[in-house]
This record gives C-alpha cells, structure tokens and sequence, in this order.
C-alpha cells in the first residue's frame, strides 16, 4: 500500500523502516549524528520547506535510504499506516 506523506509525496508502505516525531526524537545525540549524516548525503527529502517540519519518515529501498521531512505529525502518518495495513489485511 502506499502512504501520502504530504505535498505531491507518496510512498509505498514496505519501504518504511519508521516514522519518527521530530521534535521528541531530535533531543538524541544519536539522532541528530543520523540525521547529519543523511542530510550530508543527500538523502533527505524536504516534502514542504513552507510548513515547520512536524515528522520524518525513515524509508529504505534497494539498499538506499532515504528520509522524507513531513509537515505531517507522526501520529497521523502512523494512524494513516495502520489503516491502510487494516485494510489490506482484509478480505471480502
């Protein structure tokens, strides 16, 4: 399934490795090495540079990470996640 991460951005539900509030999880030094790290590398994607960055979503395809900047919250984007995983469960 695929999971609209803002903007024109949409990205399919099994690349996600997780989706983390930016906020909370920023205060980790650990955290913020990773992200230094990603954006050094050019494997961040800013969905909107007009809204404050609420959350990031950490994805990896093909052995390449990518981090996508949301100005969604992490708690829509996971509610968002999990509905969509419900439904595929689903059979009729």
């Amino acid at each position: 399934m695929f999971l609209h991460l803002g903007g024109d951005v949409v990205i399919n539900t099994k690349s996600i490795v997780a989706i983390m509030d930016l906020e909370t999880s920023s205060v980790s030094k650990i955290t913020r090495e990773f992200l230094k790290i990603v954006t050094q590398n050019n494997n961040v994607v800013n969905i909107n540079s007009l809204e404050l960055p609420k959350s990031y979503v950490i994805c990896e395809e093909k052995g390449k990470t990518t981090v996508y900047v949301s100005p969604i919250s992490s708690r829509t984007l996971n509610k968002r996640a999990e509905t969509k995983n419900i439904a595929d469960n689903l059979h009729f």
